[in-house]
């Protein structure tokens, strides 16, 4: 199975959310099936094969995730991130602002979700490769 060691490495690549889709082919390659970022502190829940899972818990200083979502602004952060114009780091903020407490990514279905405080779905989106 795969080691966050290995995951970190193919995330080192990534410097924008223009990187994403071959960040996908990386972590395909490891044996990822899918994991959930959370927002609020930026640790990640990995999952595999056989209920295989490993946690990255390298954090950053938590971020204070809004009450409720802006779906239409959290969009056009999104454009901006996927098309290159954002970090990772500037992405969670937005994210945060606009009430997104997670995204999972489910790589069976190649799909992002991302959800509110309680769990609700915002924004779902098919991954192009």
């Amino acid at each position: 199975m795969f080691t966050i060691d290995q995951i970190k490495e193919a995330h080192s690549k990534v410097k924008s959310g223009a990187d994403f889709p071959a960040y996908i082919q990386d972590l395909i390659a490891l044996g990822v099936q899918g994991y959930d970022t959370f927002v609020n502190d930026g640790h990640v829940e990995y999952f595999g094969s056989n209920n295989f899972r490993a946690a990255a818990t390298d954090t950053y200083d938590n971020i204070a995730v809004a009450p409720s979502a802006n779906k239409e602004r959290f969009i056009e952060f999104l454009v901006m991130h996927q098309g290159g114009q954002t970090d990772y780091l500037t992405f969670c903020h937005h994210a945060a602002q606009c009430g997104i407490a997670k995204w999972s990514v489910n790589i069976m279905e190649m799909t992002c979700t991302y959800f509110d405080q309680l769990g609700s779905a915002i924004v779902i989106e098919k991954i192009s490769m």
